[in-house]
């Protein structure tokens, strides 16, 4: 499999004239002519690698008009300035764009899906994107609290990031017709892969001086308890407390004097920690893939995620 050729045909129909209508074409050219890491595209063809179905590209597709829909519409609610290092929708446009294109790739998604004539296929990417809609009203809830706990942390992980992977993965192997006990490793593989995404996102929101596609400290500025923050709140005593708390959602802030103080109280090193504990798990669980190309190439992406630096 050559990953790198089989995106580009991906690619291909991602960036197919959808309609004659400026403002779409626009919109959705603004948003496909950036070269995102399609690792939940690659991920779903590493999964249905060895079938000749002739839907393999266009299943990848769908995956990747799924998640740049939730992308969009990520950025209207945090009022992101940027995605993938440029201008985000809404903010070259305004919000009701971002919510009305992302609508758009949705359906988008879901056409394609319908045409890939896949009964259980469409039962579990619409299950996904259920789940991830309830992931992101999950986290807008927890938005400053400082009572959230690890397990909420990380169910809003799964759903928010890992469901989609998890996904991604189970119908590669749908669409490959893996048995039962195979589509499971699969899913479960990609589900601790994407946790593991989200973990090595949360570390990389605490970096000075990197370019990582978006604004950093965004999460910190937008009241998000991610798990650096997490197990560094826990374990400040009440100054550091009062500090860490000070900075919560405040749009200015000092990042050298935080992320110290975040270092000082563990916080990296925790989330380091956990990030490596789901790695080991996902790796597992690759090692029971009976398909042995698979099997490495899933290992692989596991670890360009936990190394990734944007």
């Amino acid at each position: 499999m050559n990953a790198t050729k089989e995106l580009r045909e991906v690619e291909k129909i991602l960036k197919k004239d959808f309609t004659n209508e400026k403002i779409i074409s626009n919109l959705y050219g603004h948003i496909f002519n950036t070269n995102g890491k399609k690792i939940r595209a690659k991920l779903n063809l590493i999964s249905s690698y060895g079938t000749k179905s002739k839907n393999r590209y266009l299943l990848a597709a769908v995956i990747e008009l799924l998640h740049t829909a939730t992308l969009v519409h990520d950025d209207v609610v945090d009022d992101s300035p940027e995605r993938r290092g440029k201008k985000s929708v809404n903010s070259m446009w305004s919000n009701a764009h971002g919510v009305l294109i992302g609508d758009y790739i949705y359906s988008k998604a879901f056409i394609h899906m319908v045409n890939i004539k896949n009964i259980s296929i469409l039962e579990e990417l619409s299950s996904a994107t259920n789940d991830i809609s309830q992931g992101e009203l999950m986290q807008l809830d927890a938005l400053g609290n400082l009572d959230i706990t690890l397990n909420k942390l990380k169910k809003i992980s799964y759903f928010k990031t890992g469901r989609l992977f998890e996904a991604s993965a189970r119908t590669g192997g749908l669409l490959s017709k893996s048995s039962v006990m195979q589509l499971d490793y699969l899913g479960d593989c990609a589900k601790n892969l994407g946790i593991l995404f989200q973990i090595r996102d949360d570390l990389l929101d605490y970096s000075i001086d990197k370019k990582i596609g978006k604004p950093n400290f965004q999460d910190l500025k937008e009241g998000k308890i991610t798990y650096p923050f997490y197990y560094a709140y826990k374990k400040a005593n009440l100054t550091q407390k009062k500090e860490l708390k000070k900075a919560l959602g405040k749009k200015s802030i000092n990042q050298k004097t935080i992320l110290t103080l975040i270092i000082k109280l563990n916080g990296i090193k925790k989330t380091e920690e956990l990030a490596s504990k789901y790695r080991k798990d996902a790796i597992l669980l690759a090692k029971k893939i009976d398909n042995l190309k698979i099997q490495k190439e899933m290992i692989e992406l596991i670890d360009q995620s936990l190394n990734r630096k944007k």
